[in-house]
């Protein structure tokens, strides 16, 4: 048996699958949070907007199709559990690579499976996202938070999430069209395949580069990537985008709309449990057209601190009003808060990635260039 433990002592029991040893020797409290996906465990498995987060899948049965590494999201994941109530090996897949508990096993994740992921689910609609701890021993679970200490008050400030998620150092991919720069918070690569699907060349640079860095390599556009974590404590980041803005054509997705809002003087709030999952209804307040997307966030736009910032709101989710698009009545730059590449999730927004490209376009045109 293993455990999920609250720190109100309340505990889902399971067995445990993935890796147990090597990875995590000491307990350690995660983000709990689930994702109402049909389909797409590997997807969401390899998203780094994951990363330092037990992930609770709300499908019953997982990992039917096996694992097919061309699917991935990233070439690494930084998910720190996975809790699903039935656990497939994939043994109907004709094309699987592998099991969804090998890739557990051997890049370490710890699994729970036989959790009645009904009722977690539920627990955490009631309570919001909280921290868990898995243990393979229950007492070991209530004694950590009988003992608990966060550990900003302990050592200090842990670095950010998108800091061991992102790239180590740029690298560009090859492409005869215009120049894109990549700002990698944790980029999905459906993203990247997306764009070069619309003739890019594209270079990728780390969560931390400089403007000027980014800026000497002379690109016709930057797309601002998802990513994990609180994007209020990415001030580094913030600064750069504020200073990317009267440049170049902007695209933000996910993390990277929220960026774009507080380098406008906007402002970010926790969400109680998040959205995530592949049916979020999104509403466009000038056309009234709706549509269904794919979406993974903890936080949103506040869209009162909008007001005086440049942006408009051009989308809106239909179930809590949240903000999920902006364009900018100035510049051109445009964002959103789901996931247009829909991996896992919808493919009808893709379009938000032509629009995009219509933007690149028209500014070269502008500048009399052509990539």
């Amino acid at each position: 048996m293993a455990y999920l433990v609250f720190k109100d002592g309340t505990t889902f029991a399971g067995e445990a699958f993935g890796d147990w040893l090597k990875s995590n020797p000491a307990v350690v409290e995660h983000e709990v949070v689930f994702n109402t996906s049909m389909s797409g465990y590997q997807e969401m498995v390899t998203d780094l907007s994951y990363a330092g987060q037990i992930l609770v899948l709300t499908q019953p049965q997982i990992g039917n199709y096996g694992w097919h590494h061309e699917e991935n999201e990233a070439d690494k994941t930084r998910l720190q559990g996975l809790i699903v109530r039935e656990l497939s090996q994939g043994e109907g897949s004709l094309h699987g690579e592998g099991a969804l508990e090998d890739y557990c096993q051997q890049h370490g994740v710890q699994g729970l499976k036989g959790v009645d992921t009904r009722a977690l689910t539920r627990y955490l609609r009631q309570f919001g996202t909280l921290p868990g701890v898995l243990v393979q021993d229950q007492e070991a679970g209530l004694e950590f938070w009988a003992n608990f200490l966060e550990y900003d008050e302990a050592v200090g400030k842990k670095e950010h999430w998108v800091y061991r998620s992102t790239v180590k150092e740029a690298y560009e991919i090859p492409g005869s069209g215009p120049l894109l720069a990549v700002l990698d918070f944790g980029a999905k690569r459906n993203i990247i395949r997306n764009l070069q699907q619309r003739g890019f060349r594209i270079m990728v640079f780390p969560a931390g580069s400089s403007p000027e860095e980014i800026l000497r390599h002379h690109p016709s556009g930057v797309v601002l990537s998802n990513g994990p974590g609180d994007p209020e404590e990415l001030t580094d980041c913030v600064a750069t985008v504020r200073s990317l803005y009267d440049k170049l054509p902007i695209l933000g997705i996910c993390l990277g709309h929220q960026l774009l809002a507080l380098a406008a003087g906007g402002e970010t709030y926790k969400l109680p449990y998040g959205h995530r999952g592949g049916n979020h209804p999104v509403i466009d307040v000038r056309s009234g057209k709706a549509t269904m997307t794919a979406q993974n966030h903890g936080f949103a736009v506040q869209e009162e601190s909008l007001e005086g910032s440049g942006f408009q709101v051009t989308l809106l989710n239909l179930n809590d009003g949240t903000v999920e698009g902006m364009e900018h009545h100035t510049y051109p730059i445009l964002s959103v808060q789901f996931h247009p590449e829909g991996a896992p999730g919808p493919e009808e927004n893709a379009k938000v990635f032509d629009q995009f490209k219509r933007l690149v376009e028209k500014n070269l045109t502008r500048k009399g260039r052509t990539s």
